[in-house]
């Protein structure tokens, strides 16, 4: 049970609730093929292009710091590449276009006895709540979150809510990627920390496209600094670095719901359930976000 009075503690339930909504644009078929329409053929092309659109035509290096993540290889292979095939604007107009369709097809398969007008309230009240947590959010150190934060805000709810959902993860995955260089941890030595906390190499590595040469470069690292024990498992030490690392993830996302509000907050993980429910039909389980079947509050 959340204790919505702890904007922290919110932060970790409200990330399960919209980031199913954002992450549309990576796992279901018509964002693909809303960015193939503009030139953007293959996922990578279409991944890369679509989430740094935000930042304007940049090189491949603003993309390896935010990103983080993935290897400077996988980045330089895509970028500045994408630009000379859809430009910025196009690739936002895809990545848009293609997370309506794709949320239009999930919600309809969402069961509800709420006649038409009901239920369109119900999104409409949504959107508008998410887009209120969204616009509060603080860009000070935040390239990811001020890029989307700054864009127009659209018409449509379907738009709206996973605009919102944009802004609010790339927002609080500014503050992972913050809290992960405090400790010390490069891209690579992340996943590979991860895969022996609660996640597999099998899905991390070929996700982010480390060769196998810079994935044990990156664990002989780690297991030096005492993060990994003979076996490739996670130390004590490793595992308190995790607790210590996601505490601070949630602290630097708590800003938007102490904004919102406990009462606010908690309504809107009510409206947001049955969404990212219907959201999460699409998702792989397990996934290198890191996410969680959909449960609901």
């Amino acid at each position: 049970m959340t204790s919505w009075d702890d904007p922290a503690a919110a932060a970790r339930t409200m990330w399960t609730l919209f980031e199913p909504l954002h992450a549309v644009t990576y796992f279901c078929p018509e964002p693909r093929a809303a960015y193939e329409q503009v030139g953007l053929r293959g996922f990578w092309r279409g991944y890369f292009a679509g989430r740094a659109a935000p930042l304007g035509a940049v090189g491949p290096a603003p993309v390896v710091a935010s990103f983080f993540g993935f290897a400077p290889q996988t980045v330089e292979r895509a970028l500045p590449d994408v630009w000379s095939r859809a430009e910025p604007q196009a690739a936002l107009q895809a990545r848009a276009a293609g997370a309506r369709a794709a949320l239009t097809r999930l919600f309809d398969t969402l069961d509800t006895d709420s006649d038409a007008d009901t239920a369109a309230v119900d999104l409409e009240d949504a959107a508008a709540t998410l887009r209120r947590a969204a616009e509060s959010v603080s860009i000070a150190g935040r390239p990811l979150g001020a890029a989307n934060a700054h864009l127009p805000w659209p018409e449509d709810s379907l738009e709206t809510l996973w605009q919102a959902a944009t802004v609010l993860r790339e927002h609080r995955g500014d503050g992972h990627v913050a809290a992960l260089t405090v400790a010390g941890l490069d891209g690579c030595e992340c996943l590979v920390w991860r895969a022996a906390v609660d996640s597999d190499r099998r899905i991390l590595q070929p996700a982010r496209g480390w060769s196998d040469e810079q994935w044990d470069a990156a664990h002989a690292r780690l297991a030096e600094r005492g993060w990994l024990d003979e076996q490739g498992r996670a130390t004590a030490t490793a595992l308190a670095a995790r607790d210590r690392i996601e505490a601070e993830t949630d602290e630097l996302a708590a800003g938007p719901w102490a904004a919102l509000g406990a009462g606010e907050t908690a309504r809107l993980a009510a409206l947001l359930a049955p969404l990212t429910k219907a959201a999460g039909a699409d998702l792989p389980f397990p996934n290198p976000i890191g996410l969680a079947p959909p449960t609901g509050t």
